[in-house]
């Protein structure tokens, strides 16, 4: 079979996100043949010039040699696998291994790329030549066993029908080196644009459709290479360009597709910042013109690209960015497509097609308004009456026709009112239709829809953080956290008890926000966006309402502090900007809300800026310069949320000592080595939180002080807060004052021995969640402590010691509700079935033991200890051994229900596991097993497999 590039049979896998990969590529090849010609090529081309990550080992392997853990992980964590047959391929144990491995983690996926090299495909398929020789060898030494060799034939076999790349069709290495390159490109870039390209629920209409074929036939067209999409804010631009952009990158029209979202005010070097991210490109130079010559080289090079400049309000040159002209493009088949609100922008920037996205015709708006009703419809009586009266129907139709075509609008609207009576849709009707606005634009209907949707909102906590998304940047990603505390220290969700409550209050109203279409989903963990033509309309409301004026700023590159009047204000938002210098005197006596972070020039507060704004309750002052806080910080008597995190200078904040309303302190990455003592003054303190501090010092008492702390976050090391000769009695004094917190329900300490402990307290804590450490802090470091450590819902647990040695307050409060645990390093572990005995493990659902337990032989033993007749591990869903010394994962018999819910094994560097079989005692007990990750040893994984099919 003549085998040629296999752009046509690899495809997509399905799932484009998934974490499990941490490679794009596993490079499988005979060092011999070609370390150090087409594998060096490729990998150099690959990982430095293109940024796919790509996995070659470099280790020369003696005979007899087991195929390494650290390989077999890396093959299990690469998307695709490039496998250069060459002449000696075969002769190679370790390459069999290595193929089979691959065949089995990618089966059915057409990843598998198959690079014919100085040898004829049918041999390899077929076992010949230097293949055949290669094989009588392994068969005549009897050095493997038959069934591994007959393994190694069939993968040879299923590789070799798979469409790949074949020397002789080249001219040179260097020609097939960058066929492979750019088709990996645009593999990997297709996986990593199929989620970011695929808009949910996106249903064309008839307007739609006919843009959408006006756009595809000038992207099939050579001889177009602009193209302007425009029309009114809301009207579904962008949905529809993403859409038709991975219909194009799916049918093979492109072979790269980029996006950037320009807005009304363009950051450039954010702009270039995402294409280079997107070309897998690294920009190392800090000038703007510097970035944009490598950028126009890199896109120069990458043939059939597809530049999406979505939301462009303004002329925009784009050789500042670095997109080629439209010659240059022209001659690399490449095309630049943008989308806009105005027809001018269409006409300055030369586009060369220009395709207007029109409003939904009346019947298809109709069409969007009842589909997105329905669900809600169905909960209540409107339903049937929707369906079979006249004056209802008459009346949605009404409120149809009011959303004027916009599908942004229609949404809305039918998501605020599905669910109301007859009645509620009459006043709706006439609301909508009395409904009068000052804006005279496009803007008018989107804003009376919005408005009316907003108005409908049912609780002011919904309202409240509605408009609190429009204080942060055009299109930024907005934690839900963030709206949290800003949304305590103004005051919201006053049914919450406590700080936890707040947080689970905060993300239903965001869910409920995102129900009615208020809020987007982001593609960022515990996020939410906000379509800008929202967030104009929201901005909007909040001028409009007394109280609630916003002076918004956010991400506009300001040098300067706004000018004029600010009285009225009650939030003004200048964050992300480059302003220097703030006023002498803040002239607002209504601001509550004051958000300057990431405004890195900011180095000085003046003495006279805070000398009328007492009303203030939200200061946000992170990723600043400032030293000093000054003195008329202490005029803010209703100061409720501070936030100082990366304020890396800052020297002194005593001061804080007299805000004594202050709820929530924030003080990520703090400087200095110790707490000042007048933090103990914040009695009304319910969050402290100076993770990835340097604080190695707290004064006598300080936290015994804050007695309504809710939630403490402290990424240091209680063992270090005092002097090493007081001895563990007196070091432990500082704990005990933690434990006598009565309302402390979230803690995220370390401690450095588990001397430092109690040995007994008055009153048992109620710590909800936590994540507390027992190690040494390096140890906690080097086994990533610290990112388990911002996991806020978690009940984790980190020992470099055994769970005999704690005392037992500490294993009835902490380690018998311990959902995570994980040990490093641990010199007297011996058997894990002890500590669960101990530690009352009932509840556990993670294990992971790390490094060289020295004594721990036998992971689990019941032949050296009398267990109890109940089941133990029941809960576990996650078992990860990697321990270097261990032999066997178990001894004896469990009892009934033990690891019944075991749902991932993973054992890894277990070296001296290497001779060893899974004992049929373990295996059957995992019946729920789904993931088995065998890294030590190839066979090991086979026997396990097969053991198990046969037990099923």
């Amino acid at each position: 079979m003549a085998l040629s590039s296999p752009r046509s049979s690899a495809s997509i896998p399905s799932s484009p996100a998934d974490p499990q990969f941490k490679h794009d590529v596993f490079l499988s090849f005979r060092g011999e043949d070609t370390r150090k010609g087409i594998t060096s090529q490729l990998y150099e081309e690959l990982q430095h010039r293109r940024g796919i990550k790509t996995f070659k080992d470099d280790k020369e392997l003696e005979v007899g040699v087991a195929i390494s853990p650290s390989l077999l992980m890396a093959i299990e964590e690469s998307r695709f696998a490039i496998v250069i047959l060459s002449p000696n391929y075969a002769s190679s144990p370790w390459c069999l291994d290595e193929l089979t491995r691959i065949c089995q983690c990618m089966e059915g996926k057409d990843t598998i790329l198959p690079l014919f090299y100085h040898v004829d495909p049918s041999d390899v398929r077929h076992q010949k030549n230097s293949f055949e020789v290669a094989f009588t060898k392994h068969e005549e030494n009897f050095r493997q066993p038959k069934d591994k060799v007959k393994q190694w034939r069939v993968a040879l076999q299923k590789v070799a029908n798979v469409s790949g790349w074949d020397l002789k069709n080249y001219g040179s290495d260097g020609e097939l080196v960058k066929d492979i390159v750019e088709f990996v490109c645009s593999k990997v870039q297709s996986i990593e644009f199929e989620s970011t390209l695929y808009t949910a629920g996106f249903e064309p209409f008839e307007s739609t459709i006919q843009a959408m074929e006006e756009v595809t036939k000038a992207l099939k067209n050579d001889d177009i290479t602009t193209i302007g999409v425009e029309g009114m804010g809301g009207v579904g631009k962008t949905s529809m360009v993403k859409y038709v952009a991975a219909q194009a990158l799916k049918n093979g029209h492109f072979n790269h597709v980029i996006l950037a979202v320009i807005s009304q005010s363009p950051d450039l070097l954010r702009i270039q910042g995402i294409f280079a991210d997107l070309l897998h490109l690294r920009l190392h130079e800090e000038t703007l013109i510097g970035r944009a010559v490598k950028l126009r080289a890199r896109m120069m090079r990458a043939n059939k690209i597809l530049i999406i400049l979505d939301d462009m309000w303004d002329e925009i040159d784009l050789s500042s960015i670095g997109v080629p002209n439209y010659s240059e493009l022209q001659r690399c088949h490449s095309k630049v497509m943008l989308t806009t609100r105005r027809r001018n922008v269409c006409h300055v920037m030369r586009m060369q097609a220009q395709i207007t996205l029109d409003i939904l015709s009346e019947e298809d708006s109709w069409t969007l308004f009842v589909k997105n009703a329905a669900s809600s419809f169905q909960k209540s009586n409107a339903a049937s009456s929707f369906q079979e009266s006249t004056i209802f129907y008459d009346i949605a139709r009404k409120v149809a026709r009011e959303c004027a075509g916009l599908p942004i609008a229609l949404i809305a609207v039918s998501k605020a009112l599905g669910d109301k009576d007859i009645e509620e849709w009459k006043e709706a009707a006439q609301r909508l239709e009395r409904s009068q606005t000052a804006n005279l634009d496009d803007k008018g209907d989107v804003f009376k829809c919005i408005k009316f949707s907003y108005d409908y909102l049912r609780s002011n906590d919904a309202k409240s953080c509605f408009l609190l998304c429009c204080l942060f940047p055009e299109d930024e990603d907005i934690q839900i956290t963030d709206l949290m505390k800003y949304g305590l220290g103004k005051g919201l969700f006053t049914d919450a008890n406590t700080l936890e409550e707040a947080r689970g209050i905060a993300h239903s109203v965001v869910k409920y926000l995102k129900a009615s279409c208020l809020l987007l989903d982001s593609t960022e963990d515990g996020c939410v966006r906000m379509h800008d033509v929202i967030r104009d309309t929201a901005m909007s409301i909040a001028l409009s309402e007394d109280g609630h004026g916003f002076l918004v700023k956010a991400g506009c590159k300001l040098k300067n502090w706004p000018r004029g009047m600010h009285e009225g204000y009650s939030a003004i938002s200048l964050m992300g900007n480059k302003i220097r210098k703030l006023p002498e005197n803040l002239v607002c006596s209504k601001l509550q809300i004051l958000l300057l972070q990431t405004n890195y020039d900011i180095q000085e507060i003046p003495e006279s800026f805070f000398q009328s704004p007492s009303s203030l309750m939200v200061l946000d002052f992170s990723k600043t310069s400032i030293s000093l806080l000054p003195q008329s910080l202490s005029l803010l008597t209703n100061l409720q949320a501070l936030y100082l995190d990366s304020c890396k200078k800052i020297i002194d904040i005593s001061i804080l000592g007299n805000l004594k309303k202050l709820e929530i302190l924030s003080m990520r990455k703090f400087p200095l080595m110790e707490l000042p003592e007048e933090i103990g003054n914040l009695a009304n303190l319910r969050m402290l939180d100076v993770t990835g501090g340097c604080v190695d010092t707290i004064p006598s008492e300080v936290l015994s002080k804050l007695y309504r702390l809710e939630e403490l976050y402290m990424q240091c090391d209680f063992g270090h807060w005092w002097s090493e000769v007081e001895g563990p009695e007196e070091n432990n004094i500082c704990f005990v004052q933690l434990t006598s917190l009565e309302y402390l329900i979230i803690l995220k300490v370390n401690i450095s021995s588990a001397d430092f402990l109690p040995k007994d307290i008055e009153l048992y804590p109620n710590w909800v969640n936590f994540n507390i450490g027992i190690c040494r802090k390096s140890l906690a470091i080097q086994y990533h402590w610290v990112n388990l450590f911002l996991d806020d819902d978690s009940r984790t647990l980190t020992l470099d010691t055994t769970i005999t040695t704690l005392p037992d307050w500490f294993i009835k409060v902490v380690t018998a509700k311990t959902e995570k645990l994980q040990y490093v390093e641990c010199r007297g572990l011996c058997n894990i079935l002890v500590e669960h005995e101990h530690g009352k493990l009932d509840c556990l659902k993670y294990l992971t033991l790390f490094g060289p337990h020295r004594r721990l032989k036998k992971l689990m033993n019941t032949t050296t200890l009398v267990l109890p007749n109940k089941s133990v591990f029941k809960n576990l869903e996650v078992l990860d051994i990697q321990v270097d010394y261990l032999k066997e994962l178990c001894v004896g018999e469990l009892p009934t229900g033990s690891l019944l819910n075991l749902k991932v094994l993973k054992v890894e560097k277990c070296y001296s596991m290497v001779n060893a079989v899974v004992s049929s005692n373990l295996l059957k007990r995992l019946q729920n097993l789904e993931t088995l990750n065998c890294g030590f040893m190839i066979q090991l994984a086979y026997d396990f497999k097969e053991t198990f099919i046969a037990h099923e």
